[in-house]
């Protein structure tokens, strides 16, 4: 099969003088080497393409593929993971990974809660503010959480950002305002143990491939998922494959948040325990990491004894099942 590839290049963007949290999302040159490899090795014939704008001027060209494998995560707007499979959309061009609704909706966290709430499906009480004003409709319980509503990879999350007192929340609040120009979304802090679950499939075609438990080491800078935590893993996290009751639980929150939102093909399900033992959803990632050692998504499937070259050759397995592709 002709197959395309649409990826965001780190590399390109800091020479282009973006910083290193502005392209914290975008992949690393071994990454798209590790995917295009394996997608040839299932017999593809792979056609790197890059970025939006490349892909613009291909489709101006006339150029087109069977399908295409992609993982642009976008530089910038509330769209910006809905604007390449939007754009093969509108040509009428299959791809892998989730359509531009399902993308448009999980970035945006306060969205997603308010489609799993309206599921039934556990989530931690919420609000929202986008000016210091409305920071006084704030009526959660102490501790919470703040951060960015539409960010990934950690970003906007610190040790600062579990806040305890009004005082705190405002000086948070206020400072991610400024610094990301987009709302806040506030959180009732989870105390809990932390997962994620890998998904593969759509609808009810999807599948848990396995959850893992994160555990925060004693160097690392808060016991939350944060930007540095992320970005300096290998000493400051440590990763434990899940199962008994509690894999069950994260399967069955993790199945429904993935059907609820229309995610397809493959992703990850980000949950915490409340206060309760409750296991609960943070967020969905349906265009999660693919570096074959240091993201997430790997790392989980690699401790339930799933290999990379398998990961991969089962997300495009599961998006020719969707599309009516033959295998």
């Amino acid at each position: 099969m002709r197959l395309g590839f649409t990826y965001d290049l780190r590399a390109e963007y800091l020479a282009l003088g973006y910083g290193a949290e502005e392209t914290a999302e975008f992949d690393k040159e071994e990454t798209i080497d590790a995917i295009a490899s394996e997608l040839e090795a299932l017999g593809h014939e792979v056609e790197r393409i890059g970025h939006i704008k490349n892909l613009t001027r291909r489709l101006a060209a006339n150029e087109r593929w069977e399908l295409v494998f992609n993982i642009c995560e976008g530089m910038s707007g509330t769209g910006r993971e809905s604007q390449v499979p939007a754009l093969l959309d509108a040509f009428n061009i299959p791809y892998v990974f989730s359509g531009p609704v399902a993308l448009g909706l999980t970035l945006d966290k306060a969205l997603t809660k308010h489609v799993v709430q309206n599921q039934g499906i556990p989530t931690a009480p919420f609000a929202v503010v986008s000016s210091a004003a409305e920071l006084a409709n704030v009526t959660l319980p102490y501790p919470l959480f703040v951060k960015p509503v539409g960010e990934g990879t950690g970003k906007g999350i610190s040790s600062k950002s579990r806040v305890k007192s009004p005082p705190e929340l405002a000086t948070v609040a206020l400072e991610l305002l400024e610094r990301f120009s987009q709302p806040v979304l506030i959180e009732t802090y989870l105390p809990g143990r932390e997962f994620t679950t890998g998904v593969l499939g759509h609808g009810g075609h999807a599948k848990a491939i396995g959850s893992m438990e994160v555990l925060y080491t004693g160097v690392a800078e808060t016991s939350d998922y944060s930007y540095e935590n992320k970005a300096n893993y290998e000493d400051r996290v440590k990763y434990r494959a899940l199962d008994g009751d509690v894999a069950e639980e994260c399967a069955r929150v993790s199945l429904a948040a993935w059907r609820a939102l229309g995610c397809v093909d493959a992703g990850r399900v980000d949950l915490r325990m409340d206060a309760n033992g409750q296991v609960c959803l943070i967020e969905v990632n349906p265009l999660a990491g693919l570096h074959p050692i240091h993201s997430d998504l790997p790392i989980l499937c690699g401790l339930h004894g799933m290999g990379y070259a398998e990961l991969i050759g089962e997300i495009v397995a599961a998006a020719m099942v969707r599309l009516g592709l033959k295998l």
